[in-house]
């Protein structure tokens, strides 16, 4: 193994998996932190050129978060790696405190390095960074949806800010000038804010050429922390110290006989669109119902029958996913982490049924819901294939049920993104 990552939840794990898959590293996600006994640890890690450990940390109380990733550092260290990412997602999805921070200090004690950088830049989904400002899209990120995730809303974009109500250490800032100047001045950069006591450094990126020249200026780093866009230059890294071949990205993916279907908790902009353009082609949908399933009026056995009851032209579509207002008004009534947690475990149940109802193809939106879905299938490895949209491939699982399964980031994707994805199945 060459390089070994960190993932605080599902759907980030196979975005940045995808990211370095398609650069030629083969890539293989595990679910979870491995067993890390002195004898065994990072045996049961698969041989891969990138080894991804996919955690539900990102909104874990921190003692847990930091224990899991710590756990996970343990066994790929063990198993090889060479370096190490914690990944997070594009929007620093955190609160003040943390979970980002905490896990980040622990694991630069752990390696005993003394500087990492924060880079979440992710160009092609429209993250960027300048002067320390994170961006998605055209607004600054607290003036995006991000700003009323019902988890973690995000009301800063000064990731210089962010940062340091997460972490006692200083964080300090390479400007965009900078990085235009090349992998070389960004690396005196660094120097001289070690030198003035900086341990995290905030990377300004507009686009993938950008996070070229970050990922050839950090190729010495023990730690990286950032989104899955950082990922894009390190296998280069590798290939020019000999260690790494060139090697294609798949283009498709063979699925296992059976139906198709699509399960939906993410309340994030860009979900929503997507199930109003599944639900206007005809797909059969369902709306989830928290209060209901709450009451004990609606169950995932009555989903998962409804669902296998549909014609099998089309994949089916249940979903949770609703506007904020009534997100909030449905927290209101059961408490924000019940409302959560009471469709999850709906959710985890459900698919566990539809898998032995003969359902082989699954796309999940949403991390949170992700999460659940994988560990309610026992799902432990995940092999990565074709690139559906940026940061959301499909992938087939290798240690659980005969099945092929997309995890999609909620903001992620484009408005066709549930009717299109079915096409790179063979």
């Amino acid at each position: 193994m060459l390089l070994g990552v960190i993932a605080d939840d599902m759907t980030g794990a196979t975005d940045v998996a995808l990211m370095l898959n398609r650069a030629g590293m083969r890539t293989i996600q595990v679910i979870g932190a491995p067993s890390t006994g002195a004898s065994s640890a990072g045996a049961s890690l698969p041989d891969a050129d990138a080894v991804v450990v996919a955690l539900k940390s990102r909104t874990n109380p921190v003692a847990e978060a930091v224990a899991d990733s710590l756990s996970a550092c343990e066994a790929l260290l063990a198993a090889g790696a060479k370096q190490i990412l914690f990944k997070y997602c594009s929007t620093f999805d955190s609160t003040a405190q943390g979970n980002i921070g905490p896990v980040a200090d622990a694991l630069m004690q752990r390696l005993g390095t003394g500087m990492a950088i924060i880079c979440p830049a992710f160009p092609a989904n429209g993250r960027s960074i300048y002067q320390g400002y994170l961006f998605v899209g055209a607004v600054p990120l607290h003036e995006s949806s991000m700003k009323d995730h019902p988890l973690t809303p995000m009301r800063d974009s000064n990731l210089m800010r962010l940062m340091g109500a997460q972490t006692k250490a200083p964080v300090g800032h390479v400007g965009y000038a900078t990085v235009l100047a090349g992998a070389e001045a960004v690396k005196a950069r660094f120097a001289a804010l070690a030198g003035e006591g900086a341990r995290y450094v905030v990377t300004d990126a507009l686009t993938n050429d950008d996070l070229m020249v970050l990922g050839k200026a950090v190729a010495g780093h023990v730690l990286l922390t950032g989104g899955s866009g950082i990922a894009m230059g390190l296998p280069q890294n590798f290939r020019e110290a000999g260690l790494l071949r060139q090697r294609a990205a798949p283009v498709s993916l063979s699925a296992p006989k059976g139906r198709a279907g699509i399960i939906s908790g993410s309340c994030s902009t860009a979900t929503r669109g997507q199930i109003k353009a599944a639900v206007a082609a005809g797909y059969p949908a369902l709306k989830v119902d928290p209060l209901a399933l709450a009451a004990g009026t609606q169950s995932a056995a009555q989903l998962a029958a409804w669902a296998l009851a549909q014609p099998q032209d089309k994949p089916f579509l249940l979903y949770s996913s609703d506007d904020p207002a009534e997100v909030a008004a449905i927290q209101d009534k059961l408490g924000r982490d019940k409302a959560g947690e009471t469709v999850e475990h709906a959710f985890a149940e459900t698919a566990r049924l539809l898998a032995d109802g003969g359902v082989s193809k699954l796309l999940v939106a949403g991390g949170e819901t992700s999460g659940a879905v994988v560990q309610g299938l026992g799902i432990g490895t995940l092999e990565i294939g074709p690139e559906i949209d940026p940061g959301v491939p499909w992938t087939r699982v290798v240690a659980g049920p005969d099945l092929v399964i997309a995890l999609k980031s909620g903001n992620f994707g484009t408005p066709d993104f549930f009717l299109k994805a079915w096409a790179l199945l063979d």
